[in-house]
């Protein structure tokens, strides 16, 4: 009797514990889903304000689109949408004390040679005494990310970062950083 009891708890864990990684693997596919519909949006931003008047042009959408690209993201899903680092270039993208922790994860990630544009991570949270869907993909910098986030910036570059970005710290990456990540997060209560 005992161990009929033990096998249908063990048998109800182990249940509970793959309908737990399902949902887990709805909920990364679709924050995936989410973080490439912004990343492509904001792409085409950038590529378009590129082609109109280079990186100044492209630092002025970049202060204007993002944020809301991200707010219409977040209210169309349901998820809080968003993008964060560790040298940031808006104040209000600051992470908070999870994505810090995840940040510098990632940050060892790659120092152990994995592919930063592999690099993500998910977790179930308690925030308020509910449960939350965490996840967050790190942003390399590409190429193109270089004028403006690189060591060596055109003087007008500089002077935009000045203007639009005062507490500008995003400065000063290489060719395969990670730049910070984009992070979502989704109540499950």
């Amino acid at each position: 009797m005992k161990r009929t009891i033990l096998a249908v708890m063990i048998s109800s864990i182990a249940f509970a514990s793959a309908v737990a990684g399902q949902e887990n693997n709805a909920n990364v596919a679709e924050a995936k889903t989410i973080i490439k519909a912004f990343f492509e949006q904001l792409k085409g931003e950038l590529g378009a304000s590129m082609k109109a008047g280079g990186p100044v042009e492209a630092i002025k959408t970049c202060q204007l689109k993002a944020p809301s690209i991200a707010s219409e993201l977040s209210e169309k899903s349901g998820w809080k949408v968003g993008r964060t680092s560790l040298k940031l270039r808006n104040p209000s993208n600051a992470p908070d004390a999870w994505e810090l922790v995840v940040l510098d994860k990632f940050e060892e990630r790659k120092g152990a040679g994995e592919d930063p544009q592999k690099i993500a991570y998910a977790e179930v949270v308690e925030q308020n005494g509910k449960s939350t869907f965490r996840f967050m993909k790190a942003i390399p910098t590409a190429e193109l990310c270089l004028n403006c986030h690189g060591s060596e910036l055109k003087p007008e570059v500089v002077e935009a970062l000045d203007t639009h970005y005062v507490a500008d710290k995003a400065r000063g990456y290489k060719l395969g950083d990670i730049r910070g990540a984009f992070t979502l997060s989704k109540p499950l209560d």
